[in-house]
């Protein structure tokens, strides 16, 4: 499981990769705002550990930011505002859950695998937008209620797509999900695929589906 944690207070930061380390997750540790958006960019995680006090801007604004971009990995906000407004506002804003500072590693370990357990009891087994419709346990892909073939990298490349739509995904983040390595940004391998899966999806939609986005990645509009 891959953890995010945001925290400008070097020592809580460091303490909580080692205690998160220590348990088997793999933990990604930043300090900032822009330190954030960029690992976020990179790559997914499936929990991300917000503190709210940071030194170049507010973490509910990051937050507003991440929820309107598309991003819906689970978000537990750790921050020294413990008023009940405070909560509700983190809550209301898009966290899955709220801790306040001081708090026990172990509540923080136990309310994470709540929401990493929540996270995968809800999800989807039918993926479906613009008419798309794409069948996680069938392995199947129907356009306007009609089926049409694809390959199995065609189909975890929509796969990728259909669970983040409006979310711009870097090239290095979508060749880490299908190929589990790191591709060269040059190579035109993610560009071949992109391409048979528009001509199979936007000619029989007669609609753009896809948009390129000039050195960063693709969109599923």
């Amino acid at each position: 499981m891959k953890i995010l944690i945001v925290e400008d207070q070097r020592r809580l930061g460091l303490f909580l990769k080692q205690a998160l380390t220590e348990r088997a997750y793999t933990v990604t540790w930043v300090g900032t705002c822009a330190e954030a958006r960029e690992a976020l960019c990179e790559t997914g995680y499936d929990v991300i550990v917000l503190d709210l006090g940071l030194p170049d801007g507010d973490g509910l604004d990051l937050l507003r930011e991440w929820r309107s971009g598309g991003f819906n990995e689970p978000v537990l906000i750790l921050s020294a505002r413990d008023a009940v407004q405070d909560r509700v506002t983190g809550l209301d804003v898009g966290a899955d859950d709220y801790l306040s500072k001081p708090f026990s590693v172990e509540e923080l370990l136990a309310r994470m695998r709540s929401l990493l357990r929540r996270q995968s009891s809800v999800k989807e087994t039918v993926l479906q937008h613009q008419g798309i419709k794409l069948d996680l346990l069938s392995r199947t892909v129907h356009l306007n209620s009609k089926p049409i073939d694809v390959t199995s990298r065609e189909f975890a490349l929509l796969e990728i797509f259909m669970q983040n739509p409006g979310r711009i995904l870097t090239r290095t983040l979508i060749s880490e999900k299908i190929w589990e390595s790191h591709y060269d940004v040059d190579t035109n391998l993610l560009d071949v695929y992109m391409s048979r899966l528009r001509a199979k999806l936007e000619g029989p939609l007669g609609k753009q589906v896809f948009k390129t986005v000039r050195g960063v990645g693709y969109q599923l509009l």
